[in-house]
């Protein structure tokens, strides 16, 4: 795009291209229209017909012709909303060629912004009254609780119905009470103004170190990524929001990309210490009028900083200047439904585009991110100790081979004492299990039968504390049967392995005393409950923590000083490429919460039975840098990621043999990729075979590191018709193999 597209008008009767918001297929990727009275832009949204319906698109280009002229329909108006600027519609092109992305859906992705069509102007919401209604009833209650929920936050009629499941009528009756209260508020206000200057910490030498070179790079202007790395507890998050204070000095825009929804509350606190106001925020537990201001607001320059989720990268940033990708190793950065991304990789992407720079922060970088930094592609600011008197903790393995524990027990005599001396002490302890529910498996003792998902081919997980069953790949749920489904005998199911509920069971009986508390993202009904538990726990409300990975992720619990990873070779099992990679970091971070205030060392304790594997001696040993090299010199030897690439082609149908049928006949014209030094597997079943009622089978392509992958899939995909009952998704640089 050159630069006349910056201004490219286009007046009445010219054709131009549309890209529709909506997905209507690969031949209606772009739609030809004519131009109204008044014309229009490039990059404008505008509504225009389709049949008998109204969609929204972007004005893309000029029309692409091949259509009779006569025939053509102009769109009805153009939208009152920032029209998408040149460096977005250059990114979204880019993402889709890359990602083999159908342009809607690319662009759907910058979208997802309630009312896009209604007119600014105001609207009415509801917040909180100071009155309580003297007859309680289950309806106000509910309504009631739906705006507590929402932190006090106002929302729309339709966001309170919505999430109370009442009518209006009630709605409006705790109006008239005064226990909530109807205002007429400006729609898509500006954010408060972010004082670069206010708040700044005092920085240890390091940190000084850290933020001096991201401040430098910053004035130095134009594309560049620093790979921000630092143990736990040194301050990472001081050092990069200096190089926020200087994006938002040269008045640009900064973005920082946080990989957890419950991160987000102590963050942002943060940085309103730091910079006197709060910035836009963009993720699921935004209600759609601040989700609708948040894209307003960033298209127009009035949200100086955005704290969000990985879809905030697709916002419509007025003049971008920097992106932190914080826990930039987190695999929630991987979108694996719907469009197949990684937000690290299209936030370099993004950055090169923009001019920007990205700061990649990680105490465990991925591997990927860390032979950029070693091959000098990146630049890296090191941070090697924690801030203050805080050190890092003493890391001991607990072999399971000789400290057994009794049988139908998890928690080694080793660990147990432990926690006893911690808790006498007034300090606190984290039992770590990467496992969501009670049981892994629920199985017949009369005739073997586990229980599984009606829809996958998954086993139904337990959640003791909810009295259900679950499929953490469809979400169906179920009651716990009494009798077994396939034998119809009775009391005969048992559950096998333990997941965090379990655990949790196992710690009240043998720390009776106290107090027990288990963090696990599908235990609380709202962002606001769980941030509510994290609080509360930061605050000594709990003397034993049992939680999943969501620990691992940032959180600061001032009283913690004894970790326990309970069952350290869980990652380590099946043929995963990066479960070295991925158990390394999750045991590294979660040890990483333990002694992080001035006063006693942490320890970290590993129950393991496989004490030797080098995974486990590289965790125990604390040798970062041995590890990373010793992957990636395995990595370089097979060609794989970061030195090869990898494609996966997923194939589903309702059937098995059709999705069986469909692989082998790609497989069979192989030969462009065979060509151009690729190597084509299977097909094969995927390890998960079968999810929501449809059948999956699994290509992989193994390519050389400079081959034009893209391309070359897109040809080889182009020779076998794909039938209507069957869906086909390729996953450029794949994260799982499910």
């Amino acid at each position: 795009m050159n630069d006349a597209d910056l201004t490219k008008q286009f007046r009445r009767g010219a054709v131009v291209s549309l890209v529709p918001l909506q997905v209507l297929g690969h031949s209606l990727d772009m739609l030809d229209y004519r131009v109204p009275e008044n014309g229009c832009n490039i990059g404008d949204f505008v509504e225009a017909p389709l049949g008998p319906r109204k969609i929204i698109g972007v004005v893309w280009g000029e029309g692409r012709g091949g259509f009779d002229p006569s025939k053509l329909r102009a769109f009805f108006r153009v939208l009152d909303v920032p029209a998408m600027g040149e460096e977005l519609r250059e990114f979204l092109g880019r993402s889709a060629d890359y990602t083999l992305t159908p342009m809607p859906a690319m662009v759907r992705l910058a979208t997802r912004v309630p009312g896009l069509g209604e007119p600014p102007g105001t609207r009415k919401v509801y917040l909180r009254g100071g009155h309580e209604p003297e007859r309680m009833t289950e309806a106000r209650s509910r309504i009631l609780d739906a705006l507590e929920e929402q932190d006090l936050r106002p929302l729309t009629q339709a966001e309170i119905l919505s999430l109370s499941g009442v009518s209006s009528s009630v709605l409006k009756g705790l109006v008239a009470l005064g226990a909530v209260r109807e205002e007429e508020v400006p729609r898509d206000l500006p954010f408060a103004s972010l004082e670069p200057d206010f708040g700044g910490k005092t920085l240890s030498e390091a940190q000084t170190a850290g933020a001096e070179a991201l401040i430098a790079a910053q004035r130095k202007g134009g594309y560049g990524t620093t790979l921000l790395q630092g143990v736990t507890g040194s301050g990472k998050t001081e050092v990069y929001l200096e190089a926020v204070a200087e994006t938002l000095r040269q008045g640009r825009q900064a973005l920082v990309l946080l990989p957890e929804i419950g991160l987000t509350a102590e963050f942002l606190s943060r940085v309103e210490a730091r910079f006197r106001a709060r910035p836009a925020e963009w993720h699921s537990g935004v209600t759609l009028t601040e989700r609708r201001r948040a894209w307003i607001q960033t298209a127009e320059g009035g949200a100086q900083l955005v704290v969000g989720a990985r879809s905030a990268l697709f916002l419509p940033f007025r003049d971008l200047g920097l992106i932190v990708v914080d826990e930039e190793h987190d695999p929630s950065y991987k979108q694996e439904e719907g469009v197949l991304y990684n937000a690290r990789d299209m936030a370099v992407l993004r950055a090169s585009i923009a001019g920007a720079r990205v700061v990649l922060a990680s105490a465990t970088p991925s591997l990927e991110s860390w032979a950029n930094a070693d091959a000098g592609k990146y630049e890296r600011v090191l941070l090697a100790d924690r801030f203050g008197a805080a050190a890092m903790p003493e890391m001991r393995a607990v072999d399971l081979r000789v400290d057994s524990p009794p049988s139908g027990r998890w928690i080694s005599e080793v660990v147990e004492n432990a926690v006893r001396a911690r808790v006498a002490k007034g300090e606190q302890s984290l039992l770590f299990l990467n496992r969501r529910g009670y049981a892994p498996v629920t199985v017949c003792r009369a005739c073997g039968h586990q229980v599984g998902c009606p829809n996958c081919d998954a086993r139904m997980v337990e959640h003791r504390f909810l009295g259900r069953l679950m499929c953490h790949q469809c979400g169906e749920t179920a009651p716990v049967p009494s009798a077994c489904p396939s034998c119809g005998v009775e009391g005969k199911l048992a559950a096998l392995g333990p997941g965090v509920e379990r655990l949790a069971e196992e710690a009240i009986a043998i720390f009776p005393e106290s107090r027990v508390a288990v963090l696990s993202s599908d235990m609380y009904g709202s962002a606001r409950a769980l941030k509510a538990e994290i609080e509360n726990i930061a605050a000594g409300g709990a003397d034993v923590i049992i939680g999943t990975q969501l620990v691992a992720k940032g959180h600061n619990f001032p009283l913690l000083t004894l970790v326990a990873a309970i069952d350290a070779d869980l990652g380590l099992q099946g043929s995963d490429l990066r479960a070295a990679e991925r158990t390394f970091q999750l045991i590294r971070q979660v040890a990483g919460r333990a002694g992080r205030s001035e006063g006693a060392r942490g320890v970290a304790l590993v129950q393991t039975l496989q004490p030797e594997h080098p995974v486990i001696r590289a965790i125990l040993a604390g040798d970062d840098e041995a590890f990373w090299r010793a992957e990636a010199d395995a990595r370089r030897a097979a060609l794989m990621p970061p030195y090869g690439r990898l494609a996966g082609i997923i194939i589903s149908a309702p059937d098995a043999q059709s999705a069986f049928d469909f692989g082998a006949a790609l497989a069979r014209r192989d030969q462009g990729l065979r060509a151009l030094g690729a190597e084509v597997y299977g097909p094969a079943a995927a390890p998960i075979a079968r999810i929501r009622g449809r059948h999956r089978v699994r290509l992989l392509v193994k390519a050389p590191k400079g081959m034009a992958l893209q391309k070359a899939l897109s040809d080889w995909v182009a020779q076998v018709k794909l039938p209507t009952n069957l869906r086909l998704s390729i996953d450029i640089d794949p994260q799982t193999f499910f």
